[in-house]
């Protein structure tokens, strides 16, 4: 089914209410990433969050968008005026060239923010991709070397979200797992990214059920496909986006009902080269997410 096909279908769902009664004790929260609209300007990304039927913004830096250096430029004031125009709040910074052991400052800068969240990947500790008793050495040895890092985000209040990454320490189901069993403090969460475990998709929902609430505090909706590495057309580009690939979402959200997952959510996906915008307008890059939103909504359903 292509893009403009598939909208016409579904595309309405996303802007009905929750029904009444059980469907209103549970809902996804989402949260609308600034890299999806890359280097728009600051003011027309941050009124597309109520558009997207998101809470709030996840506020991304280069190369993968501008919006963390326009609030550098502009000034934190003014960053919080134009969140009060659009009637929104920042929940997120992500801030992956940072790494795990140099944001210290931007937790702080989130906290000032109004935000409660940073998200980055988990850095090198030795040899990539671990599995086994590697990746447990591996993920002790971080844990250890994260302590005042996370020592400080509990005093702020702040989360640090790692994201399983391919090519990285955090990446396999064995390190995921050990994350699980490792992590010493509720202000490390993991950013699940079920578009690094192409490899192993049949673990997803009990990698999500294991973890549950507890240990999982951000969840990327985006499957793997070749266009987040190499330039396609739009329309292979968005087959990141729940809908309109192949990942079947039902067994996903099945899992978080049962666990009542209260971290946050994001349609998300990657342009090619990194930095610009998912699609050629904010209009459409709203409409994609909607409708990746209203596929969602009816996987509940099932």
């Amino acid at each position: 089914m292509n893009r403009r096909d598939f909208s016409k279908i579904v595309g309405a769902a996303a802007l009905i209410r929750p029904a009444q009664g059980a469907e209103q004790e549970w809902a996804l929260r989402y949260v609308l990433s600034s890299a999806m609209y890359g280097n728009m300007p600051l003011d027309q990304v941050l009124a597309q969050v109520g558009k997207t039927g998101c809470e709030s913004i996840d506020i991304w830096r280069k190369v993968h968008a501008t919006h963390r250096e326009q609030i550098s430029e502009i000034g934190d004031d003014a960053f919080q005026k134009l969140l009060k125009k659009h009637q929104t709040k920042m929940s997120v910074s992500t801030c992956y060239p940072l790494g795990p052991f140099r944001q210290d400052e931007e937790m702080r800068w989130a906290k000032k923010n109004g935000g409660a969240m940073t998200v980055c990947g988990s850095g090198g500790m030795g040899p990539k991709d671990p599995v086994g008793k590697e990746a447990r050495r591996q993920m002790k040895a971080f844990f250890e070397k994260l302590k005042p890092h996370y020592e400080l985000a509990e005093e702020l209040g702040v989360t640090m979200a790692i994201e399983n990454h391919k090519n990285s320490m955090l990446s396999s189901p064995d390190s995921i797992r050990y994350f699980y069993e490792l992590n010493p403090s509720k202000n490390i969460g993991l950013a699940f990214a079920p578009h690094h475990l192409e490899d192993a998709i049949d673990q997803i929902p009990a990698l999500l059920r294991e973890g549950g609430n507890r240990h999982i505090t951000f969840i990327y909706f985006q499957e793997h496909h070749p266009s987040s590495k190499k330039k396609m057309s739009e329309e292979e580009q968005l087959k990141q986006l729940p809908g309109f690939g192949k990942l079947d979402y039902i067994p996903i959200l099945q899992v978080l009902r049962d666990i009542k997952f209260s971290g946050l959510v994001e349609v998300f996906g990657h342009p090619v080269p990194r930095g610009i915008p998912m699609l050629g307008s904010a209009a459409e890059i709203t409409e994609a997410i909607n409708t990746s939103r209203a596929y969602l909504s009816n996987c509940l359903k099932k």
